[in-house]
């Protein structure tokens, strides 16, 4: 339900400023009926003018009904108000979340999905459809870069995307970084290709590897087709990104014993753009890589960090302590409860 609201909140951006207005008005008029126009907006603090407006529409819905007495609800509109208590209240204590959290980590935006990513698969399907409906409301018009990065969470997003109709963007989505010697479709070049395909813009891969010598770095950037694309993520317009836990993503970018007891010895819990977090969010480590680099997020116009689950919860913490402000972070119940859980906010 909260995901339908938010995709009709995309195409029509007040709708749920409406539906909130309206739910208001039929609470009161059942609360305080019978009840004139004019107590009712002093009540609400509304005008009378914009009181008439919003009443006239839901006369003519046949939900309330007017008398000398005052405003009372008619079994309609009983029937609609009962229906609509929970789902209100959902929606309440969800953006009360979304403000705690947002305001916790001092970003733009909070978006939290109904779920839990650690139990049930679908909740990307919902990141997917978060983040496009995000993309389609931040990106203006002309060319976009989008630099992505890869990884399990995003391939399940890119697969979950759909495509927005826009004669005036000409978006590019572009790796983020080099690859990661893994499973070729959650690299970020494979992530990349299929947001593209997904949504309807154009793709450019980088044909690299993460983790190099000094020296095949430096040869790697002679090569023209590798400084195009490094030129993109340069110019990058937003940058899409997830956050992993700190053993797991080192043991999975195949990292070697000696390093990974270092990670253990230095408490490391959270990484992103190959850089690893305690839970105080110091780096106590950094791979060198080719691409998108931490420091670079700054210049970016727009960050979308999308991950979730409760198992991350102390890894998006690290993280958003190095967050820049425009960032909007998408994530799910599992994840926000667990983070918001003891804090005084």
């Amino acid at each position: 339900m909260d995901n339908q609201l938010r995709l009709l909140e995309a195409i029509v951006p007040d709708v749920l400023e409406i539906v909130q207005e309206r739910f208001d008005i039929l609470r009161h008029i059942r609360w305080m009926s019978p009840i004139g126009r004019r107590a009712l907006s002093q009540k609400l603090n509304i005008t009378e003018r914009v009181l008439r407006t919003e009443t006239d529409v839901l006369r003519n819905l046949g939900l309330i009904e007017t008398s000398k007495s005052g405003m009372t609800l008619t079994e309609e509109g009983i029937r609609i108000l009962d229906s609509l208590e929970h789902m209100m209240s959902q929606l309440s204590g969800m953006q009360q979340k979304e403000k705690k959290l947002a305001d916790f980590f001092e970003i733009e935006r909070c978006i939290i999905v109904s779920g839990n990513s650690d139990e049930d698969p679908k909740v990307l399907v919902e990141f997917g459809e978060t983040v496009t409906d995000a993309l389609n409301t931040l990106l203006p018009k002309g060319e976009n870069i989008i630099a992505v990065m890869g990884g399990t969470t995003m391939a399940g997003v890119a697969d979950n995307m759909h495509s927005w109709a826009s004669e005036q963007q000409n978006n590019i989505f572009v790796p983020a970084r080099g690859g990661l010697g893994e499973a070729m479709n959650i690299q970020a070049d494979s992530v990349s290709g299929m947001m593209a395909a997904r949504t309807g813009g154009r793709s450019r891969p980088l044909y690299v590897p993460e983790r190099v010598s000094k020296e095949t770095y430096a040869s790697l950037l002679q090569e023209p087709s590798v400084q195009e694309v490094l030129a993109l993520i340069d110019r990058a317009t937003c940058v899409i990104h997830s956050i992993g836990r700190a053993m797991y993503m080192a043991e999975r970018r195949g990292m070697s014993e000696e390093e990974l007891d270092m990670l253990a010895a230095n408490g490391a819990v959270g990484e992103s753009f190959g850089y690893f977090f305690d839970a105080d969010g110091e780096i106590v480590y950094k791979i060198p890589r080719i691409g998108l680099q931490l420091k670079d997020l700054k210049k970016v116009p727009f960050v979308l960090a999308v991950t979730g689950g409760k198992s991350k919860s102390q890894a998006i913490q690290s993280y958003m302590k190095h967050a820049p402000c425009q960032t909007w972070l998408i994530t799910d119940e599992g994840a926000a409860e667990e983070i918001l859980k003891g804090k005084n906010l």
